[in-house]
């Protein structure tokens, strides 16, 4: 036995859209005069200066109108981590600064991106009392377990919207509600709520008052918009103080020159991505359920992490080339995040790059680590099994053939893994 031959030329398919998108070609069209021709300073008072300050004006507003909410309440940033960073370091030092000492506690969950954890951890060494929930074998939490965790010195809750390891879509809209109900019966202002929605815009409902959060974080190139932008929704009343200083750009609160194009090409993706919302999920479900039978009918000692998906055969539901059906979970559409029992993910990954196949392990912004999943760990994920699990996520763009295309070898780079293995 040995590695399947290479195809010549070999195909390529993209299967780590978590990670990042490519930049969608109406994106770049509106994004090229600004790149250009408007290259002028937004902060500047000449009419050049003007008319790139009224595109940004326009595309906040289009950001507005999406989120369902108030101009004033959009804040640009150079991505999700740093409208993380903002929505919760801003807070508590707004807070520290006005003197109120008996808050002192943060919830959040133990599957949370690094760009949540790692500046709460910051803030547990200097004080800050902080509670991670556990989450159940699927990585889901409950309404009850946040509500639980609240205290009166609780100023803060952060739980992500959908996971960007395994797909998990936690009940935001739930928790808001109960928060809120706790806010209004102790007549406090505290806890705020953020979520991280950077992994969820493609796929989900983004108005911030159904969902009944404060604050709110979100990137461009989880949607096929451009790299180094995002944005913070800040519901209006929420104290933030900026965690960078220089020209008092964006309210005080994000100084330095806008990064014109980048929003302006983020809000035409954030667009796009609400046109035909359904089909795309519709496409996308279909497919990655194809994709995961044919994994379990052609490769032994498989996984699932995170959400079930129930497979219905049931004929009333399928139409014609229909690849197979499903019962709806709460994943996200384009997720799978697999166990190959027996092997070592990297060298997974590494072999069917060489034949053209892009796939992931864990979250891409901790590649360079050597750390394991802590996802998949607070998932219940024993021992190797960890490291022996492989991220794909499909994107608008995947097809059936290129579905196929990924089973022609990935069950025979999986045996010879075994095989060499021993």
């Amino acid at each position: 036995m040995a590695f399947p031959k290479k195809p010549k030329p070999v195909r390529q398919v993209y299967l780590d859209h978590a990670s990042a998108t490519p930049l969608d070609p109406y994106v770049l069209k509106a994004m090229k005069p600004y790149l250009t021709n408007e290259f002028a300073n937004p902060s500047g008072l000449s009419s050049a200066s003007v008319r790139v300050r009224q595109a940004i004006d326009k595309a906040r507003d289009a950001f507005a109108g999406i989120l369902d909410t108030q101009s004033d309440t959009i804040i640009f940033t150079s991505g999700g981590t740093e409208s993380c960073n903002l929505a919760i370091l801003g807070l508590m030092k707004s807070l520290k600064h006005k003197n109120i000492k008996t808050l002192g506690h943060i919830v959040t969950t133990q599957i949370e991106h690094h760009a949540v954890l790692n500046p709460i951890r910051q803030l547990e060494e200097e004080g800050w009392e902080v509670t991670y929930l556990p989450v159940n074998e699927q990585g889901t939490i409950s309404k009850e377990q946040v509500m639980e965790a609240v205290r009166p010195d609780t100023v803060l809750v952060s739980v992500m919207y959908a996971n960007n390891e395994i797909g998990t879509i936690e009940p935001i809209v739930e928790i808001g509600k109960e928060i809120l109900k706790w806010r209004k019966a102790n007549k406090a202002p505290y806890p705020y709520f953020h979520t991280d929605a950077c992994q969820a815009a493609g796929y989900l409902d983004l108005h911030v008052d159904r969902l009944h959060v404060d604050l709110l974080s979100l990137n461009g190139n989880k949607i096929y918009g451009p790299k180094g932008v995002g944005i913070l929704y800040k519901r209006r009343g929420v104290p933030l103080e900026p965690i960078m200083y220089g020209g008092g750009q964006e309210q005080g609160l994000r100084s330095g020159t806008e990064n014109v194009a980048g929003i302006i090409g983020f809000a035409k993706a954030l667009e796009l991505t609400r046109e035909n919302l359904e089909f795309g999920i519709w496409n996308l479900e279909r497919l990655r359920n194809y994709f995961w039978g044919e994994i379990q009918k052609k490769i032994p000692d498989v996984v699932l992490n995170g959400p079930a998906i129930v497979m219905d055969p049931s004929p009333s539901r399928r139409g014609k080339g229909e690849v197979s059906t499903y019962v709806k979970v709460d994943r996200l559409p384009n997720n799978l995040n697999i166990t190959f029992k027996g092997i070592e993910a990297e060298a997974l990954i590494l072999y069917l790059d060489s034949y053209g196949i892009v796939a992931a392990s864990g979250s891409a912004c901790a590649s360079t680590s050597d750390e394991a999943s802590h996802v998949l760990l607070a998932c219940g994920v024993k021992g190797q099994d960890v490291r022996s699990s492989v991220r794909f996520t499909l994107g608008k763009m995947t097809t059936k053939p290129d579905i196929d295309y990924v089973m022609k070898y990935l069950p025979k780079i999986v045996e010879e893994l075994r095989r060499v293995r021993g």
